[in-house]
């Protein structure tokens, strides 16, 4: 358990917007992070030209960093047992920004994929204490806020962080994409260094208390429902780009603005639902379900012109943009007292959704059809919801 020392009302009050800058702070972090891992999305082309690899072998610099982002999560909790989380926080961010600078100067694909698995060392860990130590700074009544806001700068990544880069990329060179990126998390670590508090760990986290975790009913449903909703999502957000051009009709050149409005209405989604996890957070992840698997079917039943298939795409932002604080929230209020282990495990289960969504979302596609992708996508929103309903809400 982390723990920040408290000190009277008064002085409270003296530092509370301090700590709300910590929190943005740890949310600038995220966005750093997240971005690093999804940078190459847009820039595959120009590195496996100037590497001479296909794409296809370029592909490897977004699926090595999710697999170890994956394992890390878990483990590193366990790893550094008693360490201040402000340290840990701090390193794993130079970390990132060390990786993003060997990007950008690597000779070869060979450094240039060494650099990508240590951006998953620092995604996995950082993920994993972000949300934990982001409630610590803050009052208990502000804690869904708080979550809103350190899951926030992933969904902003996903918005600014990955246009930003890829138009670097293409306006200059996508090594100066990664250089830049790595300003930016020099920048995140004078913040952190700045806005932390201490925050030591009283308890050290041990592969016991990892496993222990799914004897708790409510994270053991919550990881399975982030697993499917996460690759629900992505089985069908992986081909959307086809599935806009050839589906719903929208010619190529305007890809960009689509996405931008399905990222800007993700942001929307995901403060709209911290808010709405203060009230219930159960009722509030059913209804994220459902509308996601409704808004996933209409795409394929009704999105095929281009009016409906923007207003649908725009739902489909705003529903999946509330999934990672909605969860996170309800995991985090069954089990205060292993925040770090519950939120690592979330954090591994959410990054082996996105390969594996990805991956079973591909064979889908090849083997049925483009449009069964999204069907795929609805059924495993339908399963989410079905597991949040079977388990026994607990008072809060």
């Amino acid at each position: 358990m982390i723990t920040v020392a408290t000190a009277d009302s008064s002085a409270t009050e003296r530092v509370s917007f301090k700590r709300w800058l910590g929190v943005a702070a740890v949310a600038v972090g995220t966005f750093s992070v997240v971005t690093s891992e999804q940078l190459p999305v847009g820039l595959l082309t120009s590195v496996s030209g100037d590497l001479d690899i296909s794409e296809g072998t370029a592909g490897l610099m977004v699926t090595v960093p999710g697999l170890v982002a994956s394992a890390t999560a878990p483990i590193l909790p366990v790893a550094i047992g008693r360490l201040d989380r402000r340290h840990v926080l701090l390193g794993l961010i130079t970390l990132m920004v060390g990786a993003n600078l060997l990007s950008a100067f690597a000779p070869n694909f060979a450094i240039l994929l060494a650099s990508r698995l240590l951006i998953g060392i620092a995604i996995g860990g950082f993920w994993s204490l972000a949300a934990g130590i982001a409630v610590r700074m803050v009052p208990d009544k502000f804690v869904p806020k708080a979550t809103a806001i350190a899951f926030g700068g992933a969904t902003a990544a996903n918005v600014l962080g990955i246009p930003a880069g890829t138009l670097i990329g293409e306006l200059t060179d996508w090594r100066i994409a990664f250089g830049l990126l790595g300003g930016l998390g020099m920048l995140v670590v004078v913040g952190l260094l700045w806005l932390l508090p201490a925050l030591p760990a009283d308890t050290p986290v041990h592969l016991r208390t990892l496993a222990d975790q799914f004897r708790n009913p409510i994270v053991r449903t919550g990881v399975l429902v982030t697993f499917l909703l996460v690759s629900g999502h992505f089985a069908a957000f992986t081909f959307v780009g086809p599935i806009v051009e050839s589906h719903i009709g929208i010619d190529k050149s305007l890809l960009g603005p689509v996405l931008l409005a399905f990222g800007v209405a993700g942001i929307i989604g995901n403060f709209t639902t911290g808010v709405a996890t203060g009230r219930d957070v159960r009722a509030t992840i059913i209804t994220i379900s459902v509308a996601l698997a409704t808004v996933l079917a209409l795409v394929a039943l009704i999105g095929g012109n281009p009016v409906t298939g923007v207003a649908l795409m725009i739902v489909w932002g705003l529903s999946f943009g509330g999934i990672p604080v909605g969860v996170q929230t309800w995991i985090l209020r069954a089990a205060p007292e292993s925040a770090e282990a519950a939120t690592a495990l979330n954090t591994s289960v959410f990054n082996l959704a996105i390969a594996l969504g990805a991956l079973f979302g591909g064979i889908v596609a090849d083997s049925i059809a483009l449009t069964a992708v999204l069907w795929f996508g609805a059924a495993l929103s339908v399963l989410a919801s079905v597991a949040v309903v079977a388990t026994r809400p607990v008072r809060n």
